[in-house]
């Protein structure tokens, strides 16, 4: 298969959608000769923030010198962004060439009677099969959903995990209840390893001491006691962690700060295994760390922000940022969502802030929420609300009402960034 077949066999698979479970992923993987265990990974789960984490962990073992692959969903701006090796994504040619084997490997699995793939499985296979071939040092593995189930959770070279801030969400597959929906997550935790994770609610940090005790693993927590000194701002902030002073980050966003310290304990974790991770490394990388769609300023004059804000945990995060920095301004919403998520509840956090609020849905997307369908939901907390559809129409409007010194904020979802990212600001 050539690149576009490659998509469109892909195209097919994703069709008929995705189910948790592992038995069909460890099918397909035997039949390739099982890559994943020529890999040592550091495995990350949670609700929200895994990307930052991840980015700024993947920013210091670069900086370190190490060959590190990065799997990440979803994605923002294309199909291959979500394989990459020190931030350069899988070539085109490897993806023709991988899924042309997958394809075959699945083939002899269906004669076999085995269980059939679905597309976030076989993206998982793909990913394994490059950052072999291309010999990672170390892999750093995104789940999908929740842990426990999720396809990536086939790995057992593991040399440390991650919990992110963990919140409702995913509750139709995950659990009703945050023990549930911990309980999930802490799935990916491994026998006598070390795992690091943010602050927790107390329910969900009963739950992940429990796994560790069963699994006799070691839990380190984010240490607020050690944050000091944070500086706050839209283009550079700054903090000191456990006697590092001064550390500087461009991530915009109240919420960086935790994530940052949580990287920084991946890494402490890493030396603990043997890793050599410079403090130079860890300076660098964390200040050369990029991760779009995150509360990223795009224009000034009006400031207009972008965020990925898709549930009600993130958007009570986005709010606190908000009101840390920009506590008097007039703020515009470019406003879209999922139909599954609990917009509800977000728009409730949010809506009465705005001064003004467009709504908009992704195109071509089954579970966009009708921009219509999202105005009614907002009139009954906050009238000003537009029903716009498309996201550059709306762009247009909000700029043409928002003066040079106000606000327009974009959020709800991941997906429709990359149409925020190609306006011509």
């Amino acid at each position: 298969m050539n690149y576009e077949e490659a998509r469109e066999y892909l195209a097919g698979i994703a069709a008929k959608g995705n189910l948790l479970g592992l038995e069909p992923i460890r099918c397909l993987l035997q039949e390739m000769g099982n890559p994943q265990n020529d890999l040592n990974f550091v495995h990350i789960a949670g609700t929200n923030g895994k990307g930052s984490v991840l980015a700024y962990t993947a920013s210091i073992l670069e900086q370190a010198g190490l060959r590190v692959g990065r799997y990440i969903s979803p994605t923002l701006f294309s199909y291959e962004e979500k394989i990459q090796i020190n931030e350069e994504y899988i070539t085109k040619e490897a993806v023709a060439r991988l899924v042309t084997e997958i394809r075959r490997a699945r083939e002899r699995a269906a004669a076999q009677g085995k269980p059939e793939t679905t597309i976030f499985e076989v993206e998982t296979v793909l990913s394994f099969l490059y950052f072999r071939e291309q010999i990672c040092d170390l892999v750093l593995l995104e789940t999908g959903m929740g842990g426990r189930e999720d396809a990536t959770n086939v790995v057992e070279r593991v040399l440390v995990e991650i919990i992110a801030s963990i919140s409702m969400d995913h509750m139709e597959f995950l659990g009703n209840t945050l023990e549930e929906i911990a309980w999930n997550k802490a799935g990916i935790i491994k026998k006598n390893t070390q795992v690091l994770s943010d602050l927790q609610q107390p329910e969900a940090e009963a739950v992940l001491r429990r796994v560790c005790r069963q699994q006799q693993a070691t839990l380190y927590l984010v240490d607020k006691d050690q944050l000091g000194s944070v500086r706050y701002g839209l283009e550079e902030q700054s903090f000191d962690y456990r006697g590092l002073k001064n550390l500087v980050i461009h991530l915009a966003g109240t919420c960086q700060i935790g994530n940052a310290a949580l990287a920084l304990e991946t890494i402490f974790a890493l030396q603990r295994e043997g890793f050599s991770i410079s403090e130079e490394a860890i300076r660098t990388g964390l200040a050369k760390t990029r991760w779009p769609g995150r509360f990223q300023l795009l224009h000034k004059n009006p400031q207009v922000i972008v965020d990925g804000a898709h549930n009600p945990q993130a958007a009570q995060v986005l709010m606190d940022a908000i009101e840390k920095y920009f506590p008097d301004k007039k703020i515009y919403y470019i406003f879209g969502v999922f139909s599954d998520k609990e917009y509800d509840k977000i728009i409730r956090i949010t809506a009465k802030r705005a001064e003004k609020i467009f709504t908009v849905e992704t195109k071509e997307n089954p579970r966009a929420l009708p921009a219509r369908l999202l105005t009614e939901a907002v009139q009954k907390v906050n009238p000003a609300v537009l029903t716009v559809g498309d996201v550059p129409k709306a762009i247009d409007l909000a700029l043409q009402e928002a003066g040079k010194e106000d606000v327009i904020l974009i959020f709800g979802s991941l997906s429709f960034q990359w149409e925020v990212k190609n306006y011509p600001f």
